[in-house]
């Protein structure tokens, strides 16, 4: 059972609620007299939430349309697309109150490239907590379809003839990725690498925004790119190139975004904070249900939101990779995951990797103080109290802020209390 005040609302009511009509009439049997009557309610009604068009954002986006956010005291949250992710850190660096943003659906390493000032304007640091993680799993790298008969999948390896070639004619390689540093940086640097391809020196890479993957690579603009869902899958439904491997083939179960709040914010509004926290947290168990997965692409799919077909969102939302080139699989496990297996939780540890590979290809310095830096933007704390109000299983509340060790595709082991030997493993890095 899900418990606010002492009211009770079950997870099936939760996952079985087909509207935000039904699920209101819900919320006002188990809290006649509102969500927070007995108790201190939120210090404001509402917030700015920025996102990207990626289904890992639809936590965001579900909270909206089925009235959770109203439901736990926040009826004036307001989620607006952002253009690319440099648009989402100049809004964050405005804030709410300057016609900015207060938080941000935002791709985990962000917060700390900002709260270090790392790319913030005249390097002024902002700082910023990251209190949730919003889904795991389910970006993917795709490659133009002129690299087809590479048979190029997860080892890279089989592209660096193709790619020596081109550039021995005279054309650059180029490789996207969606903002420096960033996840899709991280993931498609690291396949590169593994692959014998130095992602510095062999490759060119560029920054598009995420919606524009597509468009950008029907018009012969990169070779290669690295992109939340549905991006990859349009690419394929359009016939312009091919998935070569899923991040989760990369490492399965790694953590992907992050809910990111201005630090100020918090401190001015901790009821108000706990309360998204919880919306969240229950968009998360919902979007999370196979039973749902047809109507949360539909939802996504709507012009406000990602304006695309739901085929493009559906199939790997649901585990089933159509990479292209005549390869699809079904039920690899691989769907992103919004609740289970913790998703939700911002485990330290994952952060720390994050890190230690911006460490890795100089975004931030190799005597950085990874630990100290992950205990000032982290604030799993805030995620621990709101699952306490909302009655989350004790099952579902990792007892570490560690998942330990993480072992990746290519045999590599990143230890969380030792990033230095993770980095001494690696042969391709900013500091080679």
């Amino acid at each position: 059972m899900t418990k606010t005040t002492g009211m009770t609302i079950s997870r099936r009511q939760i996952l079985k609620a087909g509207s935000a009509a039904t699920l209101a009439g819900a919320i006002r049997l188990a809290f006649p007299s509102g969500a927070f009557a007995a108790t201190s309610g939120p210090e404001v009604t509402g917030v700015k939430l920025g996102f990207i068009a990626l289904t890992d954002a639809a936590p965001l986006i579900i909270a909206k349309e089925k009235g959770l956010f109203e439901k736990h005291g926040l009826p004036d949250v307001e989620v607006l697309k952002q253009a690319s992710w440099g648009a989402t850190r100049d809004n964050l660096v405005l804030g709410g109150e300057a016609n900015g943003i207060d938080g941000a659906h935002i791709l985990t390493p962000m917060p700390y490239l900002i709260s270090t000032g790392k790319v913030t304007q005249n390097k002024v640091p902002v700082p910023m907590s990251i209190i949730a993680r919003l889904n795991l799993d389910s970006q993917g790298i795709s490659v133009a379809k002129q690299y087809a008969d590479t048979g190029v999948q997860l080892d890279a390896s089989k592209l660096k003839e193709a790619f020596a070639a081109k550039k021995a004619a005279g054309d650059e390689i180029k490789v996207a990725m969606t903002f420096p540093g960033g996840t899709h940086d991280l993931w498609i640097r690291y396949w590169l690498a593994a692959g014998g391809i130095d992602p510095d020196k062999d490759v060119s890479t560029i920054v598009v925004p995420p919606p524009q993957m597509v468009a950008n690579m029907k018009v012969g603009n990169m070779d290669a790119f690295c992109v939340g869902e549905p991006w990859n899958e349009q690419l394929v439904n359009q016939g312009i190139g091919f998935t070569a491997c899923t991040t989760g083939e990369l490492w399965k179960g790694h953590p992907e975004k992050a809910l990111a709040l201005r630090s100020d914010w918090i401190e001015k509004h901790p009821n108000a904070t706990k309360a998204l926290m919880m919306a969240v947290m229950e968009a998360q168990i919902w979007a999370d249900s196979m039973d749902n997965k047809e109507e949360l692409s539909t939802i996504l799919g709507k012009r406000q939101w990602f304006n695309v077909p739901p085929k493009d969102v559906a199939g790997r939302l649901k585990g089933t990779i159509n990479y292209g080139n005549g390869r699809k699989i079904e039920n690899t496990g691989l769907e992103m995951k919004f609740w289970k297996d913790h998703a939700s939780y911002p485990f330290k540890s994952h952060d720390a990797w994050f890190l230690t590979e911006n460490v890795r290809w100089g975004k931030f310095a190799p005597d950085t103080d990874i630990k100290a830096l992950v205990d000032k933007v982290n604030r799993e704390d805030i995620w621990r109290a709101a699952a306490k109000d909302l009655g989350i299983a004790a099952a579902d509340i990792p007892a570490s802020t560690s998942r330990g060790p993480e072992t990746f595709f290519d045999g590599k082991v990143f230890d969380p209390e030792n990033p230095a030997a993770y980095l001494d493993s690696l042969t391709i890095k900013a500091s080679a």
